[in-house]
């Protein structure tokens, strides 16, 4: 029996340190779908893995084409193998030797939805153009939902401003090229009274945030403040903001007229008391010369 759980736990063992060799595949990890702006640029995040020995970047080839048909490029290194109106538009974010295959694509056209689907060779050398080691993940592609207009920013903030004190808006909008990040510009306000962040949601999504902190005045109530997004391929959008000012609580009105009062209150007092004693003075005089 200890020898037959022996060879059971080698057995296991031998299979846990092979597995990995058979199980290894030619895998894609490519988002589905994305929104991608009009004239604008979108990255498509890719990465993949497959079961033969790690190359470098020169000695892989990386290609992107329609999903119906592989020798329809949308990108290739050799530009003149591409579609004509995808030349000079795409290209690889990635290195391919790092298993990075983000593709990037500029001046979106509304007909440009996909599906477009990687492909990779691994040349022996760098010359090599007859290589059996290649793979198009036909099932992994991206679809574009194409968006003929930017979306709007959206604006954060609290929703009264108290006057004199800090009052903080925070603008955002999503996109899908983090290549080219959107710009955002205020109507108001200046560079030391904004902090700009960029941060990834996931699945090819970014959001550009722009954070403005602006000390409210009497007289900005009822005025605008409106956020603008300006998009690669310069379409914009914008969001305002009326902003609602709480005045700070004026009491001068009851102040000053009791500082007014004491004063003449204490200046009364003061006066009354030297009358008093000075009389007091004079009463005493006249009493000591009257015993006298």
């Amino acid at each position: 029996r200890n020898m037959d759980t022996k060879r059971m736990i080698f057995c296991l063992l031998l299979a846990a340190i092979i597995s990995p060799v058979f199980t290894e595949e030619w895998r894609a990890d490519v988002v589905k779908e994305l929104d991608a702006l009009v004239t604008s640029c979108v990255v498509v995040p890719c990465s993949f893995t497959h079961p033969k020995e790690n190359l470098s970047t020169s000695r892989l080839r990386g290609i992107w084409h329609r999903s119906t048909d592989r020798d329809q490029r949308i990108y290739y290194e050799d530009s003149t193998q591409v579609l004509e109106n995808f030349r000079g538009h795409t290209k690889l974010l990635g290195h391919l030797g790092q298993n990075n295959c983000s593709l990037e694509m500029t001046n979106i056209k509304d007909h440009d939805n996909g599906p477009f689907c990687f492909r990779i060779e691994l040349a022996r050398t760098e010359t090599d153009t007859s290589t059996v080691d290649k793979f198009s993940f036909v099932e992994s592609c991206v679809t574009f939902r194409m968006l003929p207009d930017p979306p709007n920013p959206t604006l954060s903030h609290q929703k009264t401003a108290i006057q004199d004190r800090p009052y903080t808006i925070t603008c955002s909008v999503r996109h899908t090229c983090p290549s080219h990040v959107p710009k955002l510009t205020w109507s108001r306000g200046t560079a030391d009274e904004v902090i700009e962040d960029h941060k990834e949601m996931g699945l090819g999504y970014w959001e550009a945030q722009s954070i403005l902190t602006i000390i409210p005045e009497e007289k900005d109530d009822h005025s605008d403040v409106t956020c603008t997004a300006q998009f690669n391929g310069q379409k914009t959008s914008s969001t305002t903001l009326t902003l609602y000012v709480k005045r700070t609580k004026n009491y001068n009105h009851i102040i000053i007229p009791t500082v007014a009062a004491f004063g003449t209150a204490v200046i009364f007092a003061v006066f009354f008391f030297f009358m008093v004693k000075r009389y007091n003075r004079g009463v005493a005089y006249r009493l000591s010369r009257i015993t006298f």
